[in-house]
């Protein structure tokens, strides 16, 4: 996803549950994993290139680096693998075939709205058919420059990335459905961390 879709999805997901500037460190992690060093080789970071056993090791190793950064009083520390995460659970719903799949599977061709959409269908994370697109360099990377996005599309193949995002609106109207699976799939990876935190590390936590 874009890195102003990152945001808008982080502040809908997380506003009131932390103080403004922990929540701004959580964003400013989130978008980092956006920054050209980190979309190179990385395709754990953004669930890409049918990633996905990798991609949700990524997120347990974050998550398990929040809690003890915390313990260590590392809160700063803590927000930067939040923020890592939760980009990372974002992308799913961005980067893989996952909205197509459930919309597909509806009861009589019903459209239900974004709103109701379900992130964490088990019957959908475990199917052989979900996919996500890959990183066919230097081809992706022209797709990303809007002056040679036709010539890039008519290159790559369809399970490129370029072919298969629902990173912002212009990618039509699955990109709805994908915005609110994020939102939901953020509020859940918080309720996923905190639990089992002690009251003092909570409080650290969400600096209120």
């Amino acid at each position: 996803m874009l890195k102003p879709v990152h945001d808008e999805i982080t502040r809908n997901a997380l506003a009131g549950n932390f103080s403004d500037r922990a929540l701004g460190a959580i964003i400013a992690a989130n978008l980092s994993q956006d920054r050209l060093l980190a979309l190179i080789g990385h395709d754990e970071y953004h669930f890409d290139g049918n990633a996905f056993a990798q991609s949700y090791a990524y997120l347990e190793e974050q998550r398990a680096l929040t809690v003890s950064s915390l313990e260590a009083s590392d809160v700063h520390s803590a927000w930067s693998a939040f923020g890592r995460l939760i980009h990372t659970a974002q992308d799913f719903y961005a980067h893989s075939n996952y909205i197509d799949l459930w919309l597909a599977c509806q009861p009589d061709g019903a459209l239900p709205t974004p709103a109701e959409v379900d992130p964490l269908d088990e019957d959908l994370i475990d199917t052989r058919a979900l996919r996500s697109g890959r990183i066919y360099l230097p081809l992706d990377a022209l797709y990303f420059i809007r002056a040679f996005r036709p010539i890039a599309l008519r290159l790559l193949p369809r399970d490129s990335h370029a072919w298969m995002n629902l990173d912002s609106a212009e990618q039509g109207p699955n990109f709805k459905y994908a915005f609110q699976a994020a939102v939901k799939r953020t509020k859940i990876e918080l309720d996923k961390t905190v639990p089992h935190l002690p009251q003092d590390l909570l409080k650290l936590f969400v600096d209120m």
